[in-house]
This record gives C-alpha cells, structure tokens and sequence, in this order.
C-alpha cells in the first residue's frame, strides 16, 4: 500500500478560558473553550445588544448650575462620601 498524499493538520496548545484546562485546537482558529466546555457556554450565553439607538430621557435645553462651595460644605473636613 503506497501513500500518495499525506494530510497535515497544524495544531496549538490552548487553555480553555471557561475551566483552564489545556487542548489543542487548529492552528488559525479562534476557539476559547475546550470541546466539553462549549455546550456549558451556549446554555448560559447573554444575548447581544439590542438594535437601535439608545436615547436618555432628557431634554437638550436643561441648564444645569451649580457653585462647588456648596458642595464641599456638604462634605466637611475630612471628605465624607
């Protein structure tokens, strides 16, 4: 039997960054956890950021003033917070 094509598969040694164990993964992939780890991830994943734009409940014509003697008579000596 004679072998005409020999497959290389390049290797990494990474820590699983769920429980830190050592494994190997493909060279040139961007795995994080370690094959036991994934389906333990997938059951807590967080959801992504909803669409949209996030707007705040505030007016653009609010002025704010203030005087800083106010505020650090509030806190004394000794700067209480």
């Amino acid at each position: 039997m004679e072998v005409d094509e020999i497959e290389v598969i390049e290797l990494e040694l990474k820590y699983c960054e769920r429980c830190g164990g050592l494994w190997l993964r493909r060279r040139g992939t961007e795995e994080v956890y370690c094959p036991p780890c994934v389906p333990k991830m997938l059951q807590c994943a967080i959801r992504g950021p909803r669409k949209g734009r996030l707007r705040l409940p505030v007016s653009d014509d609010i002025e704010i003033h203030g005087r800083c003697e106010e505020l650090t008579a509030g806190c004394g000596i000794g700067g209480h917070a």
